[in-house]
């Protein structure tokens, strides 16, 4: 097995990469710009300088196996090493050099988006040479991201409570109960009662949200979805009931779209917390940026 030790490896690598991240060879081609054989032929190549397999990949799908997947986890941290090492050398008088990934949960309050901004563009006025990487995903993979190192500091609701993470909280959201304009429940929405929602069909999360009560009795979960987007499409169908955020909501209220159902029995708030290792200050990057954010935190209160 020879191993990773060239330009070659490194561009097989970065192929073996997209095809993951597309979730096949098929699915690549077009970020590759690669006919599907001539990926095909990469990653065959990439398998036989390594003297194993990466990935499943035919009829039954694309999969990657055991050792690909322990692979995929090495060669990310290389080339993220690699790609702080390039940025360090070329700013080496900086005071602040290197990369800073930062993970959203998506779709929060604008004010809060604003408030990112402005702690973003105080940390552009620092003496730094900074690759800034926004990810947005669900709050539990984002938490997964930021265990294993993949994210510096995140800002989401999160509910695991990860040991070598350490939470702070910045603000408040309120989710309220919706249901789309051709539900039989539309039209009387703001008054319904416990008893007309048993038996309603729900759409709900595939993650866990801190705080959120019991559907009513005898609800049916019959649509599920990963994102707020998703279950707002959900919702916006007229066959589903679920919770939205109201600032996220609200459009579509006034477009007549969506109705509230009953805020005052079917809503609750949710926290959101700043996520980051408990190890951050030994990241110059990350300290600073975690200084120049909190400052904003206060600047708002």
């Amino acid at each position: 097995m020879s191993g990773i030790s060239t330009d070659l490896d490194l561009r097989l690598t970065r192929i073996f990469f997209a095809v993951v991240n597309a979730g096949g060879l098929s699915a690549a081609q077009h970020a590759l710009n690669m006919r599907q054989p001539t990926i095909s032929s990469h990653i065959a190549d990439l398998e036989m300088r390594l003297g194993y397999r990466l990935c499943e990949r035919g009829r039954k799908g694309f999969r990657l196996t055991p050792k690909g997947e322990r692979f995929l986890h090495v060669a990310r941290r290389y080339l993220n090493l690699l790609g702080e090492l390039n940025i360090e050398a070329r700013n080496i008088d900086r005071e602040l050099v290197g990369i800073l990934n930062l993970g959203l949960i998506g779709n929060a309050p604008a004010a809060q988006n604003a408030l990112l901004s402005r702690a973003i563009s105080q940390f552009r006025r620092r003496d730094e040479a900074v690759q800034i990487n926004v990810t947005i995903n669900s709050p539990d993979l984002i938490e997964d991201l930021l265990e294993n190192g993949q994210l510096h500091a995140a800002i989401g609701y999160f509910w695991r409570r990860v040991p070598v993470l350490e939470y702070r909280h910045l603000f408040s959201e309120r989710q309220v109960a919706y249901c789309g304009r051709g539900h039989a429940l539309f039209a009387d929405s703001g008054t319904c009662t416990i008893e007309q929602l048993s038996g309603q069909s729900w759409a709900s999360r595939r993650y866990p949200v801190p705080t959120a009560p019991q559907l009513p009795p005898n609800s049916r979960i019959t649509a599920s979805a990963d994102n707020m987007e998703a279950n707002l499409i959900l919702v916006l169908s007229g066959e589903h009931l679920g919770y939205l955020p109201d600032h996220f909501a609200e459009p579509y209220c006034k477009a007549g779209d969506l109705a509230p159902l009953n805020p005052d029995m079917l809503s609750y708030g949710v926290d959101f917390h700043l996520a980051l290792r408990r190890d951050y200050k030994a990241d110059p990057v990350v300290s600073a940026f975690i200084e120049d954010l909190s400052a904003q935190v206060q600047r708002q209160a």
